[in-house]
């Protein structure tokens, strides 16, 4: 498989409804980043365990952090491999029976090898990374990273080496003895909007007196 396309392999292969699936790395990365939040998955103490954390895409590779002391991600770094899903929620298909409704949504399925960024440079871009990757703009208006933040940190790659992707899209799939019912049927679009920010009133906050930034006057424009 080429870089263009990231499966199907033996991990990534869709055997479930094949024809929602996707490997191409366009559709995979556009699904990856936009998603606000992944879930990771490993073994701990011989335990199946899931995480929900941030991540961070750069050209072929993910990155995770968390504390030095995270169990799970100490896990995945010691078996030198992982597997990371996202999901994005699009809304509701309502067809005419419980058993032909689902919800519109797109997912991706990524597994690669782990290995740990160990230099402090390299760690400081990413973790400024992962700032903008919760909010554009937002690492340039904030203070830099300490250096005892930075060694309380550890920070993950992951490669892509296998990935898929899964989209639920479109009208409902009603059987024919169905179409004729009188019983609404239809889709109903989601989409994640934020509201009014709430200022932290403490310290230099207390007078009301610090505007808005921009990244979060940007934001609200785009919601």
């Amino acid at each position: 498989m080429t870089r263009d396309q990231l499966g199907p392999g033996p991990l990534s292969r869709v055997r479930r409804l094949p024809k929602k699936a996707a490997y191409d790395s366009k559709t995979i990365y556009s699904i990856l980043d936009e998603a606000r939040f992944c879930h990771v998955s490993g073994i701990v103490n011989g335990r199946a365990m899931a995480l929900p954390t941030l991540h961070a895409r750069e050209g072929d590779v993910l990155y995770l952090h968390g504390s030095q002391s995270n169990a799970l991600m100490r896990s995945i770094v010691e078996r030198g491999e992982a597997s990371i899903t996202v999901t994005l929620y699009d809304g509701l298909r309502l067809a005419r029976s419980g058993f032909e409704s689902s919800v519109a949504y797109r997912s991706a399925v990524v597994f690669g090898a782990v290995s740990i960024v160990d230099d402090p440079q390299e760690k400081l871009r990413i973790l400024e990374t992962f700032v903008d990757a919760v909010l554009p703009g937002r690492s340039q208006e904030v203070r830099s990273t300490s250096e005892q933040e930075l060694r309380l940190t550890l920070v993950v790659a992951v490669s892509i080496d296998e990935a898929s992707a899964k989209v639920s899209a479109g009208p409902t799939d009603d059987p024919e003895e169905d179409l004729e019912l009188p019983i609404w049927s239809g889709t109903v679009p989601a989409r994640l909007v934020f509201e009014a920010p709430i200022p932290t009133r403490n310290g230099a906050m207390v007078t009301g007196d610090i505007e808005l930034p921009g990244s979060v006057r940007a934001l609200l424009e785009r919601s």
